[in-house]
């Protein structure tokens, strides 16, 4: 798949193992439920943060969706937080109505709510319903790119489509840019 630069970049070979992994195949399943046009993209690079992702696409970091999993008192929660930017957890509650302190989830509540690993989290196909908020920010980039349940594999989409798929709020307060040293 093009890059928004237009050069074809780090894609691998359709042939690959990881399309095949049961994580990535219930994104897929997910996707052309929902109606998605979009195909999960098998990158030669990791994607398990957003730099690496952007860096293996060979696009803008602020394109790339993070999806952040929080706790607001015990109940899990998800950010959809462009690459460049960071969730602003005292606002993410309220945004959806939800009362508590909110901080990051540990590894073992991110599997038990979206049932993906850390690094390959997906913005769909959660094995709960989760509420999730969408950083209004991503409207920068036509085209966003979002991990697809391996650290390997990402899909393309854009803000409209994303908040479609997944039935998120999307707010411009979530976020705030990451500021060295921060």
């Amino acid at each position: 798949m093009p890059s928004p630069t237009g050069k074809r970049r780090a894609v691998r070979s359709a042939t690959m193992s990881n399309l095949e992994n049961s994580s990535v195949k219930r994104v897929r399943a997910a996707l052309a439920e929902l109606g998605a046009t979009a195909e999960v993209i098998e990158l030669s690079g990791t994607a398990r943060s957003a730099q690496d992702a952007a860096d293996s696409i060979g696009t803008e970091l602020g394109s790339i969706v993070k999806t952040l999993v929080f706790s607001v008192s015990g109940q899990a929660v998800v950010a959809l937080v462009a690459g460049d930017r960071r969730c602003d957890t005292k606002i993410l509650p309220a945004l959806l109505g939800l009362q508590g302190g909110c901080k990051q989830a540990d590894a073992d509540l991110v599997r038990e709510a979206t049932g993906f690993a850390i690094g390959g989290v997906a913005p769909v196909a959660h094995e709960h319903h989760l509420p999730i908020a969408i950083d209004a920010s991503l409207e920068r980039f036509e085209i966003l790119y979002a991990a697809a349940g391996h650290p390997y594999c990402v899909f393309a989409t854009s803000l409209a489509e994303l908040e479609r798929l997944t039935g998120g709020i999307i707010n411009a307060d979530i976020s705030e840019p990451i500021t060295k040293g921060t």
